[in-house]
């Protein structure tokens, strides 16, 4: 059964123990409540609180495994580990957080970020904050993932992990080339995006993915050539050094007073994920290459928001007040993927083979995590930037809301 929640903005999954099978071939156990049903309960309560009991339906899947292992790894066990990293976008942050963790524990890292060093891309964060990784013991490079041959010189890894590519012809060099040079172990950033539209969420990884996706060729080619791979299915991320509008778009608002306009009730659930969980995610697999061998991971944190929980969080984040507007996209004449960071629709995943898998556990924290992206966003004086609000302005005018001056 679902038991409504003291009043809040987020969403917690629970699950009783379970022993999953490869993700990919298994037909998943949930805990889940239909579209429907989430539209009907949103009306009482932004926050659900899901009963294990739920979890009703059995796994089915060709190998079983148990996850009765301990995660640690040894001193012997330091891997040389190669990460490719985009030059923008809000995975650009993934490398970054991933390199850092890695060093701290020892391993050896090298990043290779494609483009090129004197690009206007690096001056901004995390790459401006590259030094960080070298200041560690870590090598960055620039270069083109398909000369890595060229690029690297014979350097060899132990680990790739892929965080640059969203197709085949962008990802099969890396791959081939990764195989030729002996590489054992190899991970790739794909997107939790892929998901089909679904009457029964949280997606958990086995689910049905877009199989015109970008990324599921790449996960499918990935599979084929290395015996030792695992895949990560991140969604909307957070984390000092992102340089993708996400919490940033609501302070933009915030600061200045002028009301959050959001598509739809505003009940819709996503994910935000702090990038300490992505690395941490992943770092677990570098470690335990036999536990996360030829499985996907969802990579997200363990807890949904409403997105006008967000909008909430982040002006308590700030210390301010906050008005919220809800509009149908379709009436005012906007496009919502234009006018709003987040998806107008539930879309949330859970990270159940994480934990069932590596033992992973999530401390992403969104009052805390705002709070610190808050504080940096008045750092860099973002918010008393001069800024215009077209879209905006077009659905308050719609909705005959004034905006202060």
């Amino acid at each position: 059964m679902a038991t409504l929640a003291p009043p809040s903005s987020s969403l917690a999954f629970s699950s009783p123990s379970l022993k999953l099978s490869q993700p990919s071939l298994l037909c998943s156990s949930r805990l889940s409540l239909s579209l429907s049903s989430l539209s009907q309960l949103s009306t009482l309560s932004p926050s659900l609180s899901i009963s294990p009991s739920l979890a009703a339906y059995p796994i089915c899947s060709r190998r079983p495994f148990t996850s009765s292992f301990t995660v640690k790894a040894s001193a012997a066990e330091k891997k040389k580990v190669l990460i490719v990293n985009t030059n923008s976008g809000g995975h650009a942050i993934i490398g970054f957080y991933f390199a850092k963790e890695l060093l701290g524990s020892g391993h050896e890292v090298s990043i290779l970020t494609v483009g090129e060093e004197s690009s206007d891309k690096m001056k901004k964060p995390p790459f401006s904050r590259f030094s960080e990784i070298v200041g560690a013991g870590g090598k960055t490079i620039w270069g083109s993932p398909a000369e890595l041959g060229k690029v690297l010189e014979g350097a060899a890894f132990d680990v790739v992990l892929d965080n640059n590519g969203k197709d085949l012809d962008a990802v099969r060099p890396v791959v081939d080339w990764a195989k030729s040079a002996g590489v054992k172990q190899f991970l790739f950033i794909s997107s939790a995006g892929i998901y089909k539209l679904a009457d029964e969420l949280p997606h958990v990884e086995g689910d049905v993915v877009k199989a015109d996706a970008g990324h599921v060729g790449v996960e499918k080619y990935i599979a084929e050539i290395f015996s030792s791979w695992a895949i990560f299915r991140p969604q909307y991320m957070i984390g000092s050094g992102n340089n993708k509008d996400c919490e940033e778009w609501f302070f933009d608002r915030i600061v200045r007073k002028r009301p959050v306009p959001i598509p739809g009730s505003g009940m819709q659930l996503t994910n935000i994920t702090h990038a300490r969980d992505l690395s941490s995610m992943l770092t677990l697999s570098v470690e335990n290459p036999e536990a996360a061998s030829g499985n996907i991971f969802n990579c997200v944190s363990d807890r949904a928001v409403t997105l006008d929980g967000m909008a909430k969080l982040c002006a308590q984040a700030a210390g301010l007040p906050v008005e919220i507007v809800h509009y149908d996209p379709k009436a005012v004449g906007i496009d919502a993927k234009k006018a709003f960071p987040f998806r107008n629709m539930h879309f949330y995943a859970e990270p159940r083979a994480a934990k069932e898998i590596l033992g992973w556990q999530s401390t992403t924290n969104l009052p805390e995590d705002l709070k610190e992206r808050f504080d940096e966003y008045v750092k860099i004086g973002r918010d008393k930037k001069p800024m215009k609000f077209e879209i905006d302005d077009k659905i308050l005018e719609a909705l005959k809301v004034p905006v202060a001056a």
